[in-house]
């Protein structure tokens, strides 16, 4: 069986991440600066961005999974479900 990760090892994963994009962003920021090429630009923006998602991915993915260990019962567990799916929706 998969060993649940804790909610403080995932809050620990995703601040990390964002620091990787804060970086990405401040790089992009420089490329402007210095008159960097379109495409360049283009690309790393597109790179943030991407690793943006895969961030608010891992969070939604963080919250199913504790919603899921805290339900008291099947029912519980189909009724975070559905409020994760909601936030899916709405954000995603």
């Amino acid at each position: 069986m998969m060993a649940m990760t804790s909610k403080e090892e995932h809050q620990r994963n995703l601040i990390a991440r964002l620091r990787r994009v804060e970086g990405q962003i401040r790089g992009i920021q420089g490329m402007i600066e210095k008159g960097a090429e379109c495409e360049a630009v283009a690309q790393q923006l597109a790179a943030a961005r991407r690793a943006l998602d895969r961030s608010f991915y891992e969070m939604i993915a963080c919250s199913m999974e504790m919603e899921i260990q805290q339900a008291p019962n099947v029912s519980a567990a189909r009724q975070a479900g559905t409020q994760v799916g909601k936030l899916l929706a709405k954000y995603g």
